[in-house]
């Protein structure tokens, strides 16, 4: 395999300088952790909550801040880490309308290029008065095929009740993510768990204490726009989200815990927790905050309504299409009813995914779901959550909109087709074959599954036969909400060969080990 990457992370130099990120919030106390940009007394806009990447394409990126108090943004990049030879862009003024955060795009960038970036921030009232910037580098998307692509995949990020635990260093697998040095994360939904209120401390079986640093918005269930802006800020928090921002651009889709678990369209909720009992009104906080807070360029759907899903391009290998399972759906039920448009797409974006999927020229084409396909997620004693619903016979309910996917990929002979997500808090491989099927008309395809990042752990969840997956690999925890104390975080890893350009996944786990690889030819229909 050729993948060759570049730079593997930011010099000694930017470390010295004050590097990716202001010093602010993470080697905290529980107790301090909420008041972390109050600790910048001189005045100026700082960026205690670090910067990220997103939207990043050949020549293009979208840079993101927060500050602690109004500012303009600013935002120098370079070809070097001596920030020689300099570009000057100039950002919007951020104030409270935007819980202070604020993105700056960058246009006429180098494809495959090494991108250094400073960020200041600047006081409205007097540009002479500045914070100290922050550093960070990404690469930009690659315009030719030899120069191969690599990026990780998990979700699920702070809930169960395990948030940022000092004793253990924080979320320490984003540092181990970092120095794989991939060219993008795909944050796979639940980047948030606004429903998991923390406590202090949690005593694990085996008598040991779990310590959670705490904020006013992580003690309840999150209900109103602050409530949910909290949430988003608490991972940020964390140290090494903060380094892994800094460098590694963010693709970031949403599922059920960014507003609350197994929430669908209209669902009024029966949940004493909640004030608020109507969930559209909670998504609508949700989808605001989600946008102030991850660096994600508008996109539009039929009466130029923004939408969540979307199609990401990563140069000639590789098509990233980032589906919202959750926003179009229809209610959770028993998943048994004879014909079913809506599906768990709705019915325009399984258009737009067939769409796009057939004028996609990439040699691969990554289906980011935020739930899995053939695992049962049940939702209560008789509905269910995700796409399968039990019964292993002919497509039923939700299975119908997915059947009829997967009859289009076949039929209209769609090259390169893998499957992505996480969502159940284990890691492993499927493999769907008709032959195994009850449902026939379609190509063999993969489903790769990992995760989750900072949350719990739990058992593997029954398969459904409609599709005839087989369990080829599979990791995960014997008991629910396995504390990451106890059971490893996982995620993945796609290479694409800039050369063969075949695409290899890697099935990894917190500390180093590689538990599960499966390299996949390019041209194929099905695999």
């Amino acid at each position: 395999m050729s993948y060759r990457p570049r730079i593997p992370s930011p010099g000694r130099r930017a470390v010295l300088r004050g590097s990716l990120i202001a010093p602010a919030a993470v080697v905290l106390s529980p107790a301090t952790a909420s008041a972390a940009p109050a600790l910048h007394l001189a005045g100026r806009p700082e960026a205690s909550w670090g910067v990220q990447v997103g939207s990043v394409t050949a020549s293009s990126a979208l840079l993101w801040v927060r500050s602690d108090r109004p500012a303009r943004m600013l935002v120098e990049t370079s070809a070097t880490e001596s920030f020689r030879r300099v570009r000057r862009w100039y950002g919007p003024s951020i104030g409270p309308g935007t819980d202070f955060t604020g993105t700056t795009p960058l246009y006429g960038l180098p494809a495959s290029g090494q991108v250094h970036y400073r960020v200041t921030l600047a006081d409205p009232a007097d540009p002479r008065r500045t914070g100290r910037p922050v550093y960070g580098t990404f690469r930009t998307a690659p315009a030719r095929r030899r120069s191969g692509v690599r990026f990780l995949w998990s979700g699920d990020i702070a809930g169960q009740g395990w948030g940022i635990n000092p004793d253990i260093g924080g979320y320490r697998v984003y540092e181990e993510m970092r120095r794989l040095d991939p060219d993008f994360f795909l944050c796979s939904g639940d980047s948030i768990y606004a429903d998991g209120p923390l406590a202090a401390s949690v005593t694990l079986p085996d008598g040991r204490i779990w310590r959670n640093v705490m904020t006013e918005e992580k003690a309840k269930v999150a209900e109103t726009l602050d409530e949910y802006r909290g949430n988003f800020r608490y991972n940020l928090l964390d140290r090494n989200v903060r380094r892994f921002n800094a460098q590694v651009p963010s693709v970031v889709q949403w599922d059920d815990h960014e507003v609350r678990n197994n929430w669908y369209p209209g669902q009024i909720l029966d949940d004493a927790r909640y004030t608020e009992k109507n969930v559209d009104i909670l998504a609508a906080r949700s989808v605001r905050a989600f946008h102030e807070y991850v660096p994600l360029a508008p996109s539009y759907g039929s009466g130029r309504r923004s939408r969540m899903y979307r199609v990401v391009h990563h140069g000639p290998l590789l098509d990233v299409f980032v589906l919202d399972m959750r926003s179009h759906r229809n209610a959770n039920s028993p998943g048994r009813q004879a014909d079913d448009t809506t599906g768990i797409l709705g019915e325009e974006q399984a258009r737009w995914l067939k769409r796009s999927l057939a004028a996609s020229r990439a040699e691969w084409k990554v289906i980011a779901a935020d739930m899995p396909l053939g695992l049962v997620v049940p939702d209560g004693a008789t509905d269910f959550e995700a796409v399968a619903q039990g019964d292993p016979g002919a497509p039923l309910g939700r299975e119908l909109q997915i059947a009829e996917l997967l009859r289009f990929i076949k039929h209209r002979r769609i090259t390169g087709t893998v499957w992505l997500t996480a969502d159940v808090h284990y890691t492993s491989a499927q493999h769907y074959a008709p032959e195994r099927a009850a449902f026939k008309d379609f190509a063999p395809f993969w489903e790769f599954v990992s995760g989750p990042l900072a949350a719990g752990g739990f058992p593997a969840n029954a398969l459904d036969g409609t599709f005839g997956p087989d369990r080829v690999f599979v990791r995960a925890p014997d008991r629910a909400n396995v504390s990451p104390m106890e059971s490893p975080q996982y995620f993945g890893e796609v290479v694409i060969d800039g050369d063969s350009a075949e695409l290899t996944v890697r099935l990894r786990a917190e500390g180093g080990a590689v538990l599960f690889t499966k390299v996949l030819r390019p041209g194929r229909v099905g695999q």
